[in-house]
């Protein structure tokens, strides 16, 4: 089968690898001029598989004077002329309940448990240099309500797998002492040895790599802009880029991020997809036992640290501000405070890669996959901050999808109806 891939992130590459070992010849379409220059580019790089609850939550209610007015806020909003934007809060809004977190966790730990085991058995890829830390993750609270609530969550999700330690303060410095600079406000934490971290550029890279070569049925067609998705009845024509060429194939998966709600409107699609901002600096290590070694999470800032070879990622803040791109200062020194006060050592702080992306999210908080209204096109779309953590398991409906398999997942817990 003829399938092109619109996307050439860390979703659309894997769900390009997947169909290739199926046998499909695929082609791989995006307007940048190289893979994974979107939120796959410089992201948290966590690989969180037991860290998926959604941005909605009860908690959300409480902290909104904060976000709406706080200058230091983790969150931000900024109001537009978009209707859109205001759609989508409400339904997200009214997503922040205790029961529709924890029903939305539970899809998304069988996804994210899914994608882990992918990759895991995928000796290709685990055959590239991307970076790849096992080392564990720690998240580390700042209060005792935050530390009930995090053992409450470990209690809960143990039962769906979750292999999960929670540690009190001193058990947490010893796990990590680079974090011995901010002990005073840690009051203990939650440690989980199978989580993982990353380079998802660098993956991106190598799947282009393997899928590569005289010989693949895979091509790449980069600097080219999706115009539109050409629809006729229940099936796509074609996909029209802006220099007017039209790609045509049997099947489409639209792996888009932030940009998939645009294409989405040209075939007839209301897509829940909102770009949510979010800031990453990638620091040379200067001195290794100032920098993490286990992926770490600061709860009070919100901020998530990850080490990739000879650097340190840092990564933080979820803005609603629109499509804008552009690096805010402020936001980015907020970053750089958070980061130097908490690994003070790590680096020089002289040599820093700054970078902002798009997350592609849904009000619920999960992806929508597989179903369209459109018989000849699937949807790999809205991951919001979890792309990475979910592309191996979401690359796989997909591919069961056009195979005609049983679904690994429910198809229903990724409909559209369901985001």
């Amino acid at each position: 089968m003829d399938i092109v891939v619109i996307g050439s992130g860390v979703v659309g590459m894997t769900t390009a690898w997947r169909l290739a070992r199926d046998g499909h010849r695929v082609t791989v379409v995006d307007r940048a001029p190289a893979t994974a220059q979107g939120a796959s580019h410089a992201n948290g790089a966590q690989l969180s598989y037991s860290y998926v609850a959604p941005l909605a939550g009860p908690s959300v209610w409480f902290d909104l004077p904060k976000y709406l007015f706080g200058r230091n806020s983790p969150m931000r909003f900024r109001p537009t002329f978009e209707l859109f934007q205001y759609r989508w809060l409400l339904r997200f809004m009214g997503a922040c309940t205790q029961q529709e977190a924890l029903a939305t966790t539970d899809k998304l730990l069988r996804l994210a448990y899914l994608s882990r085991d992918v990759l895991h058995a995928a000796s290709d890829i685990r055959g590239l240099d991307f970076a790849w830390n096992k080392a564990g993750k720690l998240v580390v609270q700042g209060n005792a309500a935050g530390l009930a609530g995090a053992q409450a969550q470990v209690e809960y999700q143990s039962r769906l797998g979750s292999v999960q330690q929670v540690l009190d303060r001193d058990a947490c410095i010893r796990l990590e002492p680079a974090l011995k600079g901010i002990a005073h406000r840690i009051v203990g934490g939650v440690y989980t040895v199978d989580e993982e971290a990353a380079d998802p550029y660098r993956l991106c890279q190598g799947i282009e790599g393997l899928l590569s070569g005289d010989n693949s049925d895979v091509r790449f067609v980069y600097g080219a802009r999706v115009r539109r998705l050409l629809r006729s009845g229940r099936r796509l024509l074609g996909v029209e880029t802006a220099d007017g060429n039209v790609l045509e194939a049997d099947a489409y998966v639209l792996a888009a991020g932030a940009a998939s709600r645009r294409l989405g409107l040209t075939a007839g699609l209301d897509l829940p997809i909102y770009p949510i901002k979010g800031y990453s600096l990638s620091l040379p290590i200067a001195n290794d036992d100032a920098a993490p070694r286990v992926s770490v999470t600061d709860t009070e800032y919100k901020v998530v640290y990850a080490r990739l070879g000879a650097k340190l990622r840092v990564a933080g803040m979820a803005d609603i501000v629109g499509t804008d791109e552009s690096i805010d200062p402020r936001r980015l020194g907020q970053l750089v405070a958070q980061a130097r006060e908490t690994f003070p050592l790590a680096s020089t702080w002289q040599q820093m890669e700054p970078w902002t992306g798009l997350r592609p999210a849904t009000p619920r908080g999960l992806p929508i996959l597989n179903t369209s209204g459109i018989d000849n096109l699937l949807l790999n779309v809205g991951h919001g901050a979890l792309g990475f953590t979910l592309a191996f398991g979401s690359a796989e409906v997909i591919a069961a999808a056009l195979a005609g398999r049983s679904s690994p997942v429910p198809t229903d817990d990724f409909s559209l109806a369901a985001a």
